[in-house]
């Protein structure tokens, strides 16, 4: 336990931001608490894919070795459409000159976040609490307030500084009364797992297919063992109750429309989420800082949401870590909000805004002109890399790290 209570960082929320930002602060010696509202971790089905600059950025903590231990490496991915089958293959060997882990790395959020966990268990000036549920964050110059609800009652924590990673709700943010811009997509987005083996008829581990109605992205990801689940991620019919979405009937429907097979498809897992394009006017208010979702939202087509979390996390607590130092004074903290804001418009906002739009585009030819481009993308590896550049988000990495 820490003695001086005000002489520590404390981060709201125990996801994998939070508890990556945490394990950033204890590595370097500097007291952390996190306050996580649920009694454990918990277990999120949607992230499931590391980019290469999360993998360059989870490896000095030794988080990298264990992902690749259990995940699964994607050196490859598809661009397809439903009537004309692949489109393009996209080889990330072709950034083998740009990152030491020029792959995706498939592996389930909740398994990261165990692991992490434990590891923050070896520091003694580490704690995470459960059912620590923050109701609000006031701050004055030298000092942050957080009110938190316990199962033993209320109480007030202080720290030096406070990381809100609390997730797209975050009260974190509304405590500072900071505007989180942006919108909402009508339709809602439905995550299917299938035990049926995608890759024995062609596909790779990660797909995207093209479709005015029906686009859908796939995903094998490790699960328990081998051979895995491969996962159907596809938007919702607006009308759709939740309960219909998720019907035997209507997933059924669905899956048979992407993948027509014989049989029924065996499932192990649905959940139906709302999906928003969002990002705070700022990541900082005095000491009370925003990363991952409690800073950005964005739909899931590239994977990026998650990713963009770690990223932030990373950048968010070697600055930190300086200032704490006294190494440099708080303004180096407003870098971090210019960095990852910036790349999170420019980037993470548009290209996933882009991804969606890809597929479902309606006008036939509009579509037939994306589809052209993909092709010939793939088949030149100028074009293609330069597509990899953007989608593995080392693009948007360095352009953030290029900010002063």
């Amino acid at each position: 336990m820490v003695k001086n209570r005000a002489n520590r960082v404390v981060v709201v929320g125990a996801g994998p931001v939070g508890l990556v930002s945490a394990l950033g602060l204890a590595v370097q010696d500097i007291p952390v608490l996190v306050l996580e509202s649920q009694p454990s971790l918990f277990m999120d089905l949607r992230a499931g894919s590391f980019h290469p600059p999360s993998l360059e950025a989870l490896a000095p903590l030794g988080v990298t070795k264990k992902l690749l231990e259990i995940g699964i490496i994607v050196p490859r991915w598809q661009f397809r459409d439903r009537a004309e089958g692949v489109i393009g293959v996209f080889e990330l060997s072709l950034l083998k000159d740009e990152t030491p882990y020029p792959f995706r790395l498939h592996c389930e959020q909740h398994k990261l976040t165990p692991m992490v966990h434990a590891m923050l268990g070896g520091f003694p000036h580490a704690e995470v609490r459960f059912s620590a549920t923050v109701a609000s964050v006031r701050q004055t110059d030298d000092v942050v307030h957080v009110r938190v609800n316990t199962p033993d009652g209320p109480e007030d924590i202080e720290a030096a500084w406070v990381i809100g990673a609390d997730g797209g709700r975050s009260v974190v943010r509304k405590s500072c009364g900071i505007e989180f811009e942006g919108y909402t997509y009508p339709e809602r987005f439905a995550l299917v797992s299938t035990p049926y083996d995608l890759g024995a008829i062609g596909y790779t581990e990660t797909a995207y297919i093209a479709h005015p109605d029906d686009w859908c992205a796939v995903f094998h990801l490790p699960d328990e063992r081998p051979p895995g689940l491969w996962r159907f991620l596809y938007g919702c019919r607006p009308d759709e109750t939740e309960e219909e979405a998720l019907s035997d009937d209507v997933v059924q429907s669905r899956l048979q429309a992407f993948i027509p097979r014989d049989e029924p498809y065996e499932t192990r897992h649905r959940t139906i989420y709302r999906v928003h394009q969002r990002v705070a006017e700022t990541f900082r208010v005095g000491r009370v800082l925003l990363a991952g979702d409690a800073a950005h939202l964005n739909n899931p087509i590239g994977g990026f949401g998650m990713n963009a979390g770690l990223q932030d996390a990373a950048n968010l607590v070697e600055k930190l870590g300086r200032v704490w130092r006294g190494e440099a004074d708080g303004s180096l903290l407003d870098r971090y909000v210019r960095q990852r804001r910036t790349v999170n418009i420019e980037y993470v906002q548009e290209v996933s805004i882009r991804n969606k739009r890809t597929l479902e585009e309606r006008d036939p030819a509009v579509r037939r002109q994306r589809l052209e481009e993909y092709r010939r993308a793939a088949q030149t590896p100028a074009l293609a890399k330069e597509i990899l550049m953007k989608s593995s988000m080392i693009a948007s990495m360095r352009r953030a790290n290029a900010i002063q």
